[in-house]
């Protein structure tokens, strides 16, 4: 059938011959099922039936990754791995996120066939575009918002999580933003509770911001979590406007790609996406989908930013999987004149001023948010330096100066290099 098709590419793993498991994948998520039924004509299977593009087998597997797959009685068992593309016609569900969610990461992982089976990539037509409208800042709005410009926006995490009470957090973010920091997030765990009203939490500390950006000149961008139903969400962003905000945070998996498609059709300010609940999708080698897919979903339901870890980090995420996560969020994932839908990356978990220097030199560009909690507030020196310090890191990364000869020059940075050892 002629007209857009989707595409995916897929890692499996199987006791079957691979050329039948990728039928059995297209059949399973299009128009067949165990058994040809009536109604299933030629002409139905040509005009929707998902196509195998091509199958490249990987090599053999010594035993099953997950439980519960099936052996072919009729066959010698040999375990193989292969990457797998099917695509299907557009037509079979439209220009909806959640219904090509259901095609092509539906069913598939249950399937007896596969002892393993993942979704490494997605690509779609841009006809997806006359319905989602991708990142209304992206890079060059976030940068605006937030005034900074030629470099990484340096981040911070407001710590202890949970537990302080309205005045408290706002005192620790006066802290913050007189310690020279260009954005500040709510953790993920801080909502709306009861000890910590949303409200009363973000009045208290857009007034500190306010007050800060009447002395300095500079207004600290400030992710207010906002997750929570689609009608708390709205009215959580109106809030943050109106106490003059310049940025909301939504917890991604939280919400579901509806709702944050709704909050993008509502919003006014940069939406920071936090990916918390990632590591059951994608920590498995065998089985969920990777970042290179996840983040294409999110992107073109609306998100400005979103998180990748970060070099060397606390979590179990190596760092070159970190990296392609970054380019990814960078390139575009349409060709020109429609709009690549770039999103900032933002790196965090245990990043100080010594991932500056390897962190750019593995990505290439400044175009991030470098969020770093201890690497801040645990410098010797106070906060403040530990601001300096991560600046002076990365001017001394993009000059590609060492920086152990950068941190000769400055205190801050030698003394967060010696607080910070490898």
């Amino acid at each position: 059938m002629a007209g857009p098709r989707v595409q995916a590419t897929y890692w499996i793993e199987t006791a079957y011959p691979l050329e039948d498991a990728a039928a059995s994948m297209a059949g399973e998520q299009s128009t067949g099922t165990f058994v040809r039924v009536p109604g299933e004509s030629d002409e139905l299977r040509e005009a929707h039936a998902a196509r195998v593009e091509e199958v490249v087998e990987l090599g053999e597997a010594r035993q099953p990754s997950l439980p519960g797959a099936g052996e072919p009685a009729d066959k010698p068992v040999k375990r193989r791995t292969a990457r797998v593309a099917l695509s299907w016609p557009l037509s079979n569900f439209g220009p909806s996120l959640p219904n090509l969610l259901a095609t092509v990461a539906g069913n598939l992982s249950e399937l007896k066939a596969f002892s393993g089976l993942k979704l490494l990539d997605v690509t779609l037509p841009p006809d997806f575009l006359g319905k989602y409208r991708g990142p209304q800042f992206g890079v060059d709005g976030t940068r605006r918002f937030a005034g900074v410009y030629d470099r990484p926006i340096i981040g911070t995490i407001i710590k202890p999580s949970v537990g302080f009470p309205p005045d408290a957090t706002a005192q620790l973010v006066a802290n913050l933003v007189d310690a020279g920091v260009d954005f500040i997030k709510d953790d993920e765990l801080q909502a709306d509770g009861p000890h910590c009203p949303f409200h009363d939490r973000i009045s208290a500390v857009m007034r500190v911001i306010r007050e800060n950006a009447e002395r300095t000149g500079k207004k600290v961008m400030y992710a207010a979590n906002i997750t929570g139903e689609i009608d708390e969400m709205r009215e959580r962003h109106d809030h943050v406007v109106r106490e003059g905000g310049t940025c909301v945070m939504v917890s991604m998996n939280s919400v579901g790609l509806p709702a944050l498609k709704a909050l993008r059709d509502h919003c006014e300010l940069p939406i920071h996406g936090h990916r918390n609940g990632w590591g059951m999708l994608g920590r498995s080698p065998a089985i969920g989908m990777s970042f290179v897919a996840y983040q294409k979903l999110w992107r073109l339901a609306g998100i400005d930013h979103t998180h990748v870890n970060g070099l060397d980090n606390k979590f179990c995420e190596p760092n070159d999987s970190v990296i392609a996560s970054a380019r990814e969020c960078l390139a575009p994932m349409f060709a020109p004149p429609n709009p690549g839908c770039e999103v900032m990356p933002v790196f965090s978990s245990g990043q100080s001023a010594r991932q500056a220097a390897p962190t750019f030199e593995a990505l290439g560009s400044t175009d991030l948010i470098y969020a770093a909690g201890g690497g801040i507030v645990a410098h010797p020196g106070g906060a403040a330096s530990g601001v300096r310090a991560l600046r002076q890191a990365w001017d001394a990364a993009v000059a590609g100066v060492p920086v152990e000869q950068a941190a000769r020059e400055h205190r801050e940075l030698g003394q967060a290099l010696g607080a910070f050892s490898a």
